[in-house]
């Protein structure tokens, strides 16, 4: 299975971390579309419903993901996961994005 996260995880890709824990790593998402953009991203590769049906993992990232949005995004911030093509899951590897730094706007593009 050729995996960017897991490669990330193991060292075999580069990446900036902010966070290490045995069960999951934090890590700079290099897309740049946001000052804050990070990946909290289980050590062991696993789905989206995995993660999101494990009750010790999911609840354990989900405090971490809000501690380091206050930290490093004071006036706001998004805590997401995509899931499948149509929502733009883009890696097969379970994680969840923390992002802003910014105004983020509306979720969709909505019709007056």
């Amino acid at each position: 299975m050729d995996c960017i996260f897991c490669d990330i995880i193991s060292l075999k890709e580069p990446a900036i971390f902010h966070h290490k824990e045995s069960d999951f790593v934090v890590f700079e998402n290099n897309l740049n579309w946001f000052p804050v953009q990070l990946l909290l991203t289980p050590t062991t590769h696993m789905t989206q419903s995995d993660l999101w049906s494990s009750d010790k993992l999911i609840k354990k990232m989900a405090n971490h993901a809000n501690e380091i949005g206050k930290i490093k995004c004071p006036d706001g911030y998004r805590i997401l996961s995509n899931f499948g093509d149509h929502g733009m899951q883009s890696q097969q590897h379970a994680h969840i994005h923390v992002i802003g730094g910014k105004e983020l706007g509306l979720y969709v593009d909505r019709k007056k």
